[in-house]
């Protein structure tokens, strides 16, 4: 029978308390220690005592750790874990920037110690379901990647702007669902909400084999959008990872005999599914890949060195739109 691991938490705010009850319920595990220097504002402890850092976390002997701490204390926090050489699985963004990030992985490699990155979407059963069905030609040659991610702004969210909040979700999708990276970005941003950080970016860039992507993100829209389109030779994935659902537009090969509908239309209309598949919860699923990894087994789990490539992405795009330039990432 396998052991029943001893799992903490640091930070019990927006995200942490969704952590929190994901991991009350996930099996072989069990929540024994949480903090927070604010303490249990969201309830999410379910009377758990909270410490106010993560020392009281490490002290309490735990067999790994979730960060759900701002992503300015990610660093500071994580460096504690990894010194302690406490397997973590710390929220996206890894850090504030590239050198923050190349610290940690260097960190934990030196520990020896296990680490991931909550890129949540890659767990998205549509986004899986999309990459498998891509994997294996169902759209034959991939021509483009586009994808919107907009809606109100999250008061949750005050030391980084939208590229790195939101916008490392789409760069680090595109790459692992095309399984390509991306090359060069050109992009735009502005400040509408009165903050320091951008609140609208808008980017197009090129993936290494010439595939094109284009991304529009902001937290000034009044609905929620979230979506990813996958364009190739046979057709396009339209995928709605708000209700994970995965609809296939094909190309048709069916001749239009009536000019106006075929001008209409276009010539390459075919037929539309809509695909069935399970939907787990993309965070559960995230929890139990780690869970797995660090009982030893093979997981599906978002490295830190893989987590750090999202950022320098995500700060050639904020370079881009400095600079009003084409930006080259390595």
């Amino acid at each position: 029978m396998t052991a029943t691991l001893r799992v903490g938490l640091v930070g019990l705010g927006m995200m942490g308390r969704h952590h929190a009850r994901v991991l009350d319920s996930l099996p072989g595990v069990d929540l024994v220690a949480c903090a927070d220097p604010r303490g249990d504002v969201h309830g999410a402890a379910t009377g758990r005592t909270v410490g106010a850092d993560v020392e009281s976390v490490v002290r309490a002997g735990v067999d790994y750790c979730v960060v759900a701490v701002p992503t300015a204390l990610h660093e500071p926090v994580a460096s504690v874990l990894a010194e302690a050489r406490v397997p973590t699985l710390i929220e996206k963004p890894l850090a504030m920037d590239p050198e923050a990030a190349g610290r940690l992985v260097e960190m934990y490699r030196n520990a020896g110690t296990l680490a991931a990155v909550g890129h949540v979407e890659r767990y998205n059963p549509a986004l899986r379901e999309a990459r498998r069905r891509l994997t294996h030609g169902a759209l034959g040659d991939l021509y483009q990647v586009a994808t919107r991610r907009q809606g109100p702004f999250p008061r949750r969210v005050g030391d980084v702007g939208v590229v790195m909040d939101l916008g490392t979700h789409d760069i680090d999708l595109t790459e692992w669902v095309s399984q390509q990276q991306i090359v060069s970005v050109s992009a735009r941003m502005t400040h509408r909400s009165g903050r320091d950080h951008e609140d609208l970016v808008a980017v197009v860039g090129q993936l290494r084999n010439g595939v094109i992507t284009s991304h529009l993100v902001n937290w000034l829209s009044p609905f929620k959008e979230r979506l990813v389109v996958l364009t190739g030779t046979q057709g396009s994935f339209v995928v709605d990872t708000l209700a994970a659902d995965l609809t296939y537009f094909a190309n048709g090969e069916t001749e239009q005999s009536w000019d106006a509908i075929a001008q209409f239309r276009g010539v390459s209309e075919g037929d539309v599914i809509r695909y069935a598949f399970p939907k787990p919860e993309p965070l559960r699923t995230e929890h139990e890949a780690f869970r797995d990894a660090v009982r030893g087994e093979d997981a599906d789990i978002v490295t830190l060195e893989s987590a750090t490539r999202t950022i320098e992405v995500a700060e050639a795009c904020l370079q881009s739109a400095r600079t009003s330039s084409t930006v080259a990432v390595l």
